[in-house]
């Protein structure tokens, strides 16, 4: 069980690294073309959404990979889920029901791993 929680971790970690580092580094209206979800925010929370997610994907390996504070890794995936659980109302709320399954699957990882690293598998 714990193989797959690294993997998870580790797969989830680069996924929302290169998210975040893309909202950081794209202008507004190249997102707003691209993703079209921007639309419905000011330009500074589509750019503190992508630090949160960089942030959040730190979160999941330093702390459980150097058994400093290990309780931030179930406490980052929380904070993920939270995360993907609004992105999936923003979806819905905008009528993309097509674009629910990959933060519905992000969600349901990040859940695995907050159960797991809170549980029985803490470090």
């Amino acid at each position: 069980m714990l193989v797959f929680l690294w993997v998870a971790e580790i797969v989830l970690a680069l996924l929302y690294f290169g998210l975040g580092v893309m909202r950081l580094v794209q202008s507004y209206t190249k997102l707003v073309r691209v993703l079209r979800w921007p639309a419905d925010f000011p330009a500074w929370a589509v750019k503190l959404i992508g630090v949160a997610e960089i942030l959040g994907a730190l979160g999941l390996i330093l702390p459980a990979a150097s058994d400093v504070a290990p309780i931030l890794t179930p406490i980052a995936a929380s904070a993920l889920a939270l995360m993907m659980a609004g992105a999936v109302a923003v979806h819905v709320r905008r009528g993309e029901r097509h674009r629910v399954a990959l933060p519905a699957i992000l969600l349901a990882m990040n859940v695995f791993i907050a159960i797991g690293r809170f549980g029985p598998y803490p470090g």
